[in-house]
């Protein structure tokens, strides 16, 4: 059996998952898809299964694409990157789902965005379709504010800037719950609290992480969540609302060592476990 690991950037995590695969007697193939040249008919023997851990959303996207054109099992699958790494795609899946997450509203031009404002209420946080670590995220405190803001988003070069995913602020206790998932298991969640004088939470910007013990009813809303994508190794991240849990996004390159620092849960040994099990399929 062999497996392959695809990244483009080596991370904790994705050394982690390289000692879990190679202290079970797996055979690893690392991959670097900055270097690795896609020619149709000689990838096939990259691995039994390949593991997609690009940071760079369309990056992971194409080479899951071409490796499944190729007939070979990729974890996560071309469509849940698809998915769960376009925050609009993932609401609306979580609408049709009927799975609580935050309103929002959407909008391509500034002034279709400014309407929108009128919609959801302020504040308000307007968000890249894609894109993580909490970057360009910002919170629209009132109009005069969310103009200028907006405006400058305008000219911003990548034209999906000008997609106006904007949503609705939630008044939370200044954290948020992640929550990883592998396969069918919640193998960690975590309570992300964000640092002095910052409203996001993200580890990436000094945010704290604290073990957090979930409800049954919360840990079957997260695996639905991640269902609703065919998510197979995801982190989802909910905000605590007096509606309850809501699902706010989904990330499909999850990062956990946060998680394993407050938990001490062996997080890449069950990507490890899973990713055997699905290869002897």
């Amino acid at each position: 059996m062999k497996v392959a690991l695809l990244y483009d950037r080596l991370r904790w995590e994705e050394k982690a998952i390289l000692d879990a695969l190679k202290s079970r007697g797996v055979d690893v193939e690392m991959v670097d898809a900055k270097v690795k040249v896609a020619v149709h008919g000689k990838l096939r023997d990259v691995g039994d299964i390949v593991l997609n851990r690009c940071v760079s959303h369309f990056r992971g996207l194409y080479w899951a694409a071409i490796l499944e054109a190729e007939g070979i099992r990729v974890v996560n699958s071309f469509r849940t990157l698809l998915t769960g790494g376009d925050k609009l795609l993932t609401s609306l899946e979580l609408l049709k789902a009927k799975i609580p997450t935050p309103k929002f509203v959407v909008a391509f031009t500034v002034e279709g965005a400014l309407q929108a404002l009128s919609e959801i209420g302020l504040p308000a946080v307007v968000k890249p379709v894609v894109g993580s670590w909490g970057r360009l995220l910002a919170l629209l405190k009132d109009y005069e504010h969310a103009k200028a803001i907006l405006e400058h988003r305008e000219y911003l070069e990548p034209i999906l800037h000008n997609i106006f995913y904007i949503q609705e602020y939630v008044d939370k206790p200044s954290r948020d719950i992640r929550s990883v998932v592998v396969g069918d298991e919640i193998v960690a969640s975590i309570y992300r609290y964000a640092p002095p004088g910052e409203w996001r939470t993200n580890v990436a910007l000094g945010g704290r992480a604290e073990a957090c013990e979930l409800s049954n009813d919360q840990k079957e809303l997260i695996l639905r969540a991640a269902k609703v994508i065919n998510g197979e190794v995801v982190g989802v991240d909910c905000l605590e609302s007096n509606r309850g849990l809501l699902i706010n996004e989904i990330n499909t390159t999850v990062e956990f060592k946060g998680a394993y620092s407050a938990t001490g849960a062996d997080v890449a040994g069950k990507i490890a476990e899973y990713l055997i099990r699905e290869a002897r399929r």
